[in-house]
């Protein structure tokens, strides 16, 4: 199934996911001790720590928290240049190359997040799974389809 309509919705989805990551990794390391993510902290806290933390733990994880945040901004940077090359020449790999990334950090980043019982990640994973592959799954597939007809 073959819209226009549909696929300029899917497209404009993505960039907007795309955003979504580079703006988060770009608050990532000011905001990165926000009393808003208190919870999420003592979370990973206490599944390293028991419920006595002490604050050089707390440091560490404000610490790499903040060091993840360029990472997903590079990640939102190599996103967006897929995305853009997938919409602009309609290019099935461009999509798909999306989903295979997609695809191999999910899973791994599940795992490491259940063995340390982090169930705030598994849901954050499964959100962006949920939000992002089926627009791109759409966008492989219906450009995929053009491609073979042309």
């Amino acid at each position: 199934m073959h819209s226009p309509f549909l696929r300029r919705w899917a497209i404009r989805w993505m960039y907007a996911a795309i955003a979504t990551h580079l703006v988060v990794g770009m608050l990532l390391p000011w905001f990165a001790d926000a009393a808003i993510f208190g919870g999420y902290h003592r979370g990973i806290e206490t599944a390293f720590w028991g419920a006595t933390v002490p604050a050089p733990a707390h440091a560490q994880q404000i610490w790499w928290i903040s060091l993840f945040g360029p990472t997903v901004q590079s990640a939102a940077l190599w996103m967006g240049a897929l995305a853009w090359i997938g919409d602009r020449q309609r290019s099935a790999f461009a999509w798909g190359a999306l989903i295979a990334g997609m695809l191999l950090w999910a899973p791994q980043d599940m795992m490491v997040s259940l063995r340390a019982l982090c169930w705030d990640n598994i849901w954050i994973d499964t959100f962006a799974l949920a939000t992002m592959l089926p627009p791109l799954v759409y966008l492989f597939c219906a450009d995929r389809a053009q491609a073979v007809r042309t």
